[in-house]
């Protein structure tokens, strides 16, 4: 009796873990399915960039001093020469108020030796030196005054102040921003290209945007110049993307561009990450058979299969690296397939 109730429990154990093996294995690997789709292939260049005003100007100080007086004009329309900043030129002023004294005292000097040579009594080449000399302290008075105008900083066009930077009391440095001044309108991006995808960007090329001001709002621009030249440091080209007038994007703002280089309607899709190596692996009967597929224009999301695969067939999605040829899967549709 004890014999056939041990035997009875070895019976259950032995069919409970073939249970849980079938269940966990004889069923196949779980994989998502998808189907593939009929759509628009899309190759893009990827690029970044900034949005900028078309025509705008850096003003920047050309000489290091404090800052006595600013204008309160960021957001407002200013005309070509308004005052925008001055910086501290009391000592320089203070230098010119001395050369004309110098000045002064230069020309009665030559208007006494004209006199005494209309006397017989001095030479002329006593004139000559009067004469120099007033010249030379003339041209230190020219160089002077247009040294005061450095300290007057002033807007370069007409346009809106669309940043300031600087306050009262600061130091601007030599070569110091201070303001930006631009037309608000029309807008467009500066962005730079790898140099081993810039054979494929051309004018007129349409280009998808994104930015994180914008996540749900579909933004586009198109090609409108190339640089001729790129930048051997960085290996990149720079490209300017013109905007639409309606464009909700400002000035300022970091962007990422899509340019779009090649179109193709009515191609057979999959997502990128159902393929491997040129190959898939097709869902048939509850198993996986790994298939070469050629690939034709790969997008951001998703590829063109040219051949290989047919409308209908369940591919696996991603592609489970570890599944062998052949070996038993379990298909768990993907949403929205």
């Amino acid at each position: 009796m004890k014999l056939l109730r041990a035997s009875i429990y070895l019976a259950v154990i032995v069919a409970a873990a073939s249970g849980a093996w079938w269940w966990s294995y004889g069923r196949g690997t779980e994989v998502r399915a998808a189907t593939p789709t009929r759509g628009t292939a899309v190759e893009i260049v990827y690029a970044t960039g900034m949005v900028e005003p078309v025509r705008w100007a850096k003003v920047a100080s050309i000489i290091r001093d404090r800052i006595v007086e600013i204008c309160d004009c960021e957001g407002k329309a200013v005309k070509k020469g308004d005052l925008l900043a001055r910086l501290d030129d009391r000592e320089v002023r203070a230098q010119l108020t001395e050369l004309k004294a110098r000045e002064e005292f230069a020309r009665r000097e030559l208007s006494r030796v004209t006199e005494l040579i209309g006397r017989g009594s001095a030479t002329t080449q006593s004139h000559e030196r009067a004469s120099m000399d007033l010249r030379q302290i003339q041209g230190l008075i020219s160089v002077q005054m247009e040294r005061i105008e450095d300290y007057v900083i002033v807007s370069p066009m007409d346009g809106v102040v669309l940043r300031r930077d600087g306050e009262i009391g600061e130091i601007a440095e030599a070569g110091q921003i201070l303001y930006r001044v631009g037309v608000p309108k029309p807008l467009r991006i500066t962005a730079e290209v790898n140099e081993e995808d810039i054979p494929r960007v051309a004018l007129g090329q349409k280009v998808l945007l994104r930015t994180d001001a914008f996540p749900d709002h579909p933004l586009d621009g198109s090609i409108s110049e190339i640089t001729p030249m790129g930048d051997s440091a960085a290996k990149t080209y720079r490209i300017r993307i013109a905007l639409p007038d309606d464009t909700p994007l400002k000035p300022g703002m970091s962007v990422e561009a899509n340019v779009v280089t090649r179109e193709k309607p009515g191609a057979l899709l999959i997502p990128r990450e159902a393929a491997q190596g040129g190959n898939v692996l097709v869902i048939r009967d509850g198993r996986a058979e790994r298939r070469a597929v050629t690939i034709g224009i790969r997008g951001t999301r998703a590829m063109e299969v040219l051949s290989g695969l047919a409308d209908g067939e369940r591919i696996a999605v991603p592609f489970p690296a570890g599944l062998r040829d052949g070996g038993r899967v379990r298909p768990v549709e993907q949403a929205g397939k």
